[in-house]
């Protein structure tokens, strides 16, 4: 069987780093007897690109240190026949490079720069095909005070909620907490832009919102404090396809310690932390009517179009339990485990899930090629026959 390379980009600068590199391991080992040939692209905590194989073997992260050491440095190019490729440069007076064809990336980071559009758009100037949402999606789904508002603008239902930047908690801090107070307790405070519950407080009066405040800037400069859903009923749905065409998985409802899942609850529970998002405490399907099992199913399409989203995605949903009110909380557009657990409760397998993926950033990719990209006239010719003299004097 004829391989192509698929390049799966990881760990990153994000407080989720650990939870990427399980992710990434878990694609590569589902791809196994594929047509894909998995190619690491691992960035550290630094910020520094790695490649090597053993960085797609779990024991290899027993030793962070070593296995860093014996990774090999890389970057991105573009070949003279317009080819991108990555070069692996390894350490050694007579080492040669390789030149490694970049079929298509598989986007396998939580969270940050890799979630937030910024690898995305990384991947559109090199022109690689690369799985996920594009550069604006990516952006909106990490910040929830934007999601939150564009849902908004749509009619989707929202909980209420205040939005505090660093500067003006500084400033005006008094005034802040009497807003977020008219709310009414009991409160959440989460960072505008992290997932997997990495800072997330509930508070319950005035001292707990001000410890909580100031812990969560910890990790972002702008935070949203939301009036609390209670009773509470989590409810989560994927979405897989583009924003044009797409179907939704089964619904869940995750399980944990507290009303709301905490990092600990997703990633260190159940079948143990090698499962990553797996590994936490669910119930699929949710047990919740079919009609609401649809209303959600609907709202979590709707927003994945309106945010015009690709790939997979996990949408995560707040019920009040007395009342049935659903209301949308926030999108993953790069969900733990690429949320592979609700698609083989939907009869469809892992490796099918990613193929699928693969097969969206392909088409995504062809579509933005065949547009025209670039303006097929010499200006600069004509400019410089004018001299810049003749620049100056008008555009």
């Amino acid at each position: 069987m004829q391989q192509n390379n698929l390049v799966i980009a990881f760990g990153g600068v994000s407080p989720e780093h650990e939870v990427s590199v399980l992710t990434a391991i878990q694609a590569a080992s589902a791809l196994k007897d594929t047509k894909w040939n998995p190619i690491a692209l691992y960035i550290t905590k630094s910020g520094q690109w790695l490649t090597g194989s053993h960085l797609l073997d779990l024991e290899s992260y027993k030793d962070l240190k070593q296995s860093q050491e014996k990774g090999i440095p890389c970057h991105f190019t573009i070949s003279d026949t317009g080819k991108t490729e990555l070069i692996a440069r390894p350490g050694g007076l007579f080492s040669r490079d390789s030149r490694i064809p970049a079929d298509v990336l598989l986007c396998a980071f939580h969270g940050s720069d890799g979630e937030n559009g910024a690898f995305q758009g990384l991947c559109e100037t090199m022109n690689i095909p690369y799985t996920g949402s594009g550069v604006t999606a990516s952006a909106i789904g990490m910040d929830k005070r934007l999601a939150k508002e564009l849902c908004r603008q749509h009619g989707i239902p929202v909980v209420d909620d205040i939005r505090i930047t660093e500067e003006n908690w500084v400033e005006n801090k008094q005034d802040l907490i009497e807003k977020c107070e008219s709310v009414g307790y009991p409160l959440y405070v989460k960072p505008v832009a992290l997932g997997s519950s990495i800072g997330v407080h509930r508070a319950e009066n005035r001292s707990e919102l001000d410890d909580a405040v100031e812990e969560s800037f910890r990790y972002d400069s702008g935070l949203l404090v939301e009036k609390a859903v209670h009773p509470l009923t989590e409810i989560n749905c994927s979405v897989l396809g583009d924003e044009d065409h797409f179907r939704t998985s089964v619904c869940e409802q995750p399980l944990g310690k507290e009303e709301l899942l905490s990092f600990e609850d997703k990633y260190m529970s159940g079948e143990g932390e090698a499962k990553g998002m797996a590994s936490a405490s669910r119930k699929i399907p949710a047990p919740v009517s079919s009609e609401k099992t649809e209303e959600i199913r609907n709202l979590a399409g709707n927003i994945f179009s309106i945010l015009g989203c690709a790939g997979v995605a996990r949408l995560d949903f707040l019920m009040n339990s007395d009342t049935g009110e659903i209301f949308f909380n926030e999108i993953n557009t790069i969900p733990g485990s690429f949320s592979f657990y609700l698609w083989e409760a939907t009869e469809i397998g892992f490796d099918t899930l990613l193929e699928e993926l693969i097969s969206v950033a392909q088409k995504r990719h062809k579509k933005k090629n065949s547009r025209i990209r670039s303006h097929e006239v010499n200006l600069l010719s004509q400019k410089a026959m004018r001299g810049l003299k003749g620049i100056k004097g008008g555009k």
